[in-house]
């Protein structure tokens, strides 16, 4: 495996010494995120493949930890993890079999268990990045206490491929839950929205949270914990329990984004504070107790007017919108809403810092670098 991570650092470098820009990629899974689509990147950047650059480093798991190379799939960590009956607790989205460890961190994206186990950011305990001259930087531990270069192991997490290119990654892990149960309530969104504030004020084992329209509006909830701690908040709750067959596919369709509300263009992915009313911006899906919202937009096209009229309700009930999914845009509505110029200065002086000579994932993430 070093003569592979040899042979990257080399194109790296050659890629540095032509200025000719490259784009970072692993299972091509989530190609449809962020600023660039689907083939090479702006200017003709060539694909920089990582994914022989694989397989699990180390596992310990009674440290509930595991490293492994970026180009490792999902399927085969989670494997791993499942037979010593422990999981990735933000639930990455997977999207096929051939998601890799190392997109899944740079894409910072957690599924449904997301609201009660924290984001993927935060079970990211280290990193091995190869930057633009060719070297491999070490941030980060295997351990929760190693603190040295932690928020820069953070920091890589969601940033798109724009800083380097991910090596290796530790995770800290979780127990899978002893018991899982997951009830279903029909009612509309302010009823649901309702109930889930309700609910986040108590001490009960609620791991996941979805509701939808279909079907004149349903509520999914799942509890996790104990049994006897799930048997007391069901009580609480109530609902109509799903079969476990029937729950886990149902759980791991929406993770996935695999339901029927994700075929809709073009979506958005909106991040608001829980206590948010429903918005009215058009069909809905609420995951995360609220805080959380995928919005279809009315119109099949993008359209600038649309997306400002979007971004300005989201702004007012403080939080920010992502063109998530979209067949064709205008090329004045960015993908990731633009922070203010404070922190957007932050972000430039860390491109300058890490690839100064922008050869990462142009574009990917802000379209002004």
């Amino acid at each position: 495996m070093e003569f592979v991570l040899s042979e990257l650092a080399e194109h790296v470098m050659a890629a540095r010494a032509a200025h000719k820009p490259m784009r970072i990629r692993g299972g091509g899974t989530k190609d449809f995120y962020g600023e660039i689509g689907t083939g090479v990147g702006p200017n003709g950047s060539a694909v920089l493949d990582v994914t022989a650059y694989r397989g699990i480093i180390s596992y310990e798991p009674s440290e509930l930890v595991i490293t492994a190379r970026a180009g490792t799939p999902l399927h085969e960590i989670e494997d791993a993890l499942r037979q010593q009956g422990q999981m990735l607790a933000f639930e990455p989205p997977r999207f096929g079999q051939e998601s890799t460890i190392g997109g899944c961190v740079a894409s910072g994206l957690s599924g449904p268990r997301r609201m009660a186990a924290g984001s993927l950011g935060d079970f990211v305990l280290g990193v091995r990045l190869l930057d633009s001259a060719g070297n491999l930087l070490r941030f980060g531990g295997e351990v929760m206490k190693n603190v040295a270069g932690y928020d820069v192991s953070r920091l890589l997490a969601g940033s798109m491929g724009i800083l380097g290119v991910l090596a290796e990654v530790s995770i800290k892990v979780a127990p899978l839950p002893f018991c899982e149960r997951t009830l279903r309530l029909s009612c509309r969104q302010e009823e649901a929205l309702a109930w889930m504030n309700q609910w986040r004020s108590q001490p009960l084992p609620i791991s996941a949270s979805a509701w939808s329209g279909d079907d004149g509006g349903q509520l999914h909830i799942r509890l996790s914990g104990s049994d006897a701690a799930v048997r007391s908040a069901q009580g609480k709750t109530g609902g109509e329990p799903l079969d476990q067959e029937q729950a886990a596919q149902w759980w791991d369709d929406l993770r996935d984004q695999r339901h029927a509300f994700f075929r809709q263009r073009p979506l958005w992915r909106l991040a608001v504070p829980p206590k948010s009313p429903a918005l009215g911006l058009g069909p809905t899906l609420v995951e995360w107790n609220g805080g959380l919202r995928w919005i279809a937009g009315e119109t099949e096209e993008v359209t600038e007017e649309g997306a400002r009229r979007i971004r300005d309700v989201v702004a007012s009930a403080g939080g920010h919108a992502t063109l998530y999914r979209y067949d064709r845009k205008p090329a004045g509505v960015p993908v990731f809403q633009t922070p203010d110029a404070g922190i957007m200065a932050i972000n430039r002086r860390l491109k300058n810092e890490f690839d100064p000579m922008g050869i990462f994932n142009s574009h990917r993430l802000y379209a002004e670098f």
